[in-house]
């Protein structure tokens, strides 16, 4: 087994070049997407305490098992701490032994943002050049550059309720290609923008956008952090708009679908999957309205692990670690490999 911890993954990302990464991935995503059916799936375990959550996001099918750990502390920062961090493992389920420990901090923010602008290769308007999000966050600039990355964008917006947060957005991508504006309010960002990401965190329902803010043809990724009684979006703009998920049983305790029960299935076009197998079309004309509720799921993680896996031996990255029991004489004797150690 190996361990890569996050100056492996920092290395990693930097020797293919992020907007490479990116791609990597979301062809990664589709592949695993297109396979959706065989996979054994549940929704994440979350166990909620004072001041935070803390999850595991288990997947499996007949190659690989993967499972994140992943918290989520909003007060952290205000102590020096991040709000976030995750730890990936990946199993062969040929024998059932790990064969990679991965740091997934970084790679959670990216895999959120490569699945969002996963969901823009089908939802948004093919010609897309603008973009907006609402919220600066520690999520907002890897958002920012996967759609990038897909998409030849021309002009970024942002609005955030913090001042210093959408300075901070502005600085660090302040060498890309496209023209930055930091707007005045939320209503000024999404004016006339193609893709619109909502992804604050504050706890509660709220509702970031309205259904009367919305024009014809554009595109809302909501992927602010999810949680139960935690929303973004106005649950009338849900109802108007072609409406595409991640995961049923998840998103409908998660994600902005809470607030449409009890009749929340009759509101969902699509599950993602559903959209990459050509199951059903994604946006059929630039007049659609159309969101992305995504709340993160398992998948998604094991798509990462299993592209790092890859890249880690290419680019011969990581620590070997030893879990006991590799050659063995008589593999059922722990207690002599034990003495013998």
């Amino acid at each position: 087994m190996i361990l890569l911890d996050s100056k492996d993954i920092h290395t990693m990302i930097k020797s293919e070049g992020l907007p490479s990464f990116y791609l990597q991935l979301i062809e990664q995503l589709k592949q695993d997407f297109k396979h959706w059916e065989q996979f054994q799936k549940s929704p994440r375990h979350a166990i909620h305490v004072e001041g935070g959550v803390m999850e595991l996001m288990p997947i499996c099918d007949d190659t690989y098992y993967s499972f994140k750990y992943v918290n989520g502390h909003p007060a952290n920062p205000l102590k020096g701490r991040l709000n976030i961090v995750a730890l990936g493992m990946l199993a062969e389920v040929a024998h059932g032994h790990p064969v990679m420990l991965a740091s997934m901090t970084v790679l959670t923010a990216i895999r959120t943002a490569a699945v969002a602008a996963l969901s823009s290769q089908y939802l948004a308007k093919k010609s897309s050049k603008k973009i907006a999000v609402i919220g600066c966050g520690a999520q907002s600039e890897f958002q920012i550059l996967a759609h990038h990355a897909v998409f030849d964008l021309d002009e970024v917006r942002c609005f955030d309720l913090s001042s210093d947060a959408m300075n901070r957005f502005a600085r660090n991508l302040a060498s890309e290609s496209f023209d930055l504006v930091v707007a005045n309010s939320c209503l000024e960002a999404i004016k006339d923008a193609d893709i619109i990401i909502t992804s604050t965190a504050v706890k509660g329902r709220h509702q970031i956008l309205h259904a009367h803010d919305i024009q014809p043809g554009q595109h809302i990724c909501a992927v602010g952090g999810d949680s139960p009684g935690k929303t973004e979006l106005d649950p009338n703009l849900l109802k108007q708009a072609k409406l595409v998920i991640e995961y049923f049983p998840q998103t409908l305790d998660e994600g902005e679908i809470q607030n449409l029960k009890p009749d929340a299935e009759a509101y969902i076009y699509a599950e993602l999957w559903e959209l990459i197998s050509c199951i059903k079309p994604g946006r059929v004309d630039n007049h659609e309205i159309t969101v992305f509720d995504a709340v993160g799921f398992a998948l998604e993680d094991l798509s990462t692990l299993k592209l790092c896996y890859a890249l880690a031996k290419k680019q011969k990255l990581g620590t070997p670690f030893d879990l006991g029991g590799g050659a063995l004489k008589d593999p059922k004797d722990l207690y002599g490999l034990f003495l013998r150690e």
